[in-house]
């Protein structure tokens, strides 16, 4: 389900053999700035999912990692035609033993990096990647710590706080029903950085079985090569794919 007033830009990414989940009625409009987006700049994949594991203030918060997933796989999905993202093939990432799931690009592929139970990097651009972060939390459900307006304020205050840090700006906030009608935040915003290239942060968020599950996807987007609409098309999907299983 898209980011309401967001606009989606590009054609839908089709994933052969998997239905369309309908939307929920349920789901809260996201709110999103009308005004131009500064430039931004950001540095690695897991530092949204870091950075509002901070910014919930819960001593069962672990700052170890549960170990990297062991279960995946593979449905495969249909490629679009017509050049850059619209070429990534989508196929789906089950982690049974954590308990998440979500779709990724077949072509990213998995590495190990401590502070991360999944990571999924672009071939030859580390800095565009895919991370899941699952740690224990003394929750039943997100919406216990406080609404996707509130969670977004939180991160970006955490992370204007860094040093490296030079603008950050949140562009859209959502909420959604996923699995068993389980509330799922959705985060979308830019990074101004000294430690990196221009990035757009897409993050997820939720709590399942005292579990505090967080999907960070990272990419550049720079004024002199911006997010194209496939691209920002194929990482929504990934987006709203991420839910409990």
């Amino acid at each position: 389900m898209p980011l309401v007033g967001c606009p989606r830009r590009g054609p839908p990414v089709w994933i052969a053999g998997r239905a369309r989940r309908p939307s929920s009625a349920n789901a809260t409009a996201p709110k999103c700035d009308d005004l131009p987006l500064p430039p931004l700049l950001t540095r690695r994949t897991l530092s949204a999912a870091s950075l509002l594991l901070a910014a919930l203030p819960f001593p069962a918060l672990l700052p170890q990692l549960l170990p990297v997933a062991s279960a995946s796989e593979a449905e495969p999905e249909v490629k679009e035609g017509g050049g850059g993202a619209g070429e990534l093939e989508l196929e789906r990432y089950t982690d049974q033993e954590q308990g998440f799931t979500l779709l990724k690009p077949a072509s990213w592929s998995k590495v190990e990096k401590a502070g991360a139970t999944a990571l999924f990097q672009q071939e030859g651009k580390g800095s565009n990647n895919i991370g899941v972060v699952v740690n224990p939390v003394r929750l039943n459900s997100l919406t216990e710590f406080g609404t996707p307006q509130f969670v977004a304020d939180r991160l970006l205050q955490a992370e204007k706080k860094k040093e490296s840090t030079k603008s950050a700006e949140v562009t859209c906030v959502g909420e959604r029903s996923g699995h068993d009608g389980l509330k799922v935040y959705e985060i979308e915003y830019t990074l101004d950085s000294t430690r990196g290239g221009m990035k757009r942060i897409f993050t997820a968020a939720f709590v399942a079985s005292k579990k505090l599950y967080l999907l960070n996807i990272a990419h550049s987007d720079s004024q002199e090569k911006p997010l194209d609409s496939q691209t920002r098309t194929v990482l929504e999907r990934v987006l709203h794919s991420f839910d409990s299983v």
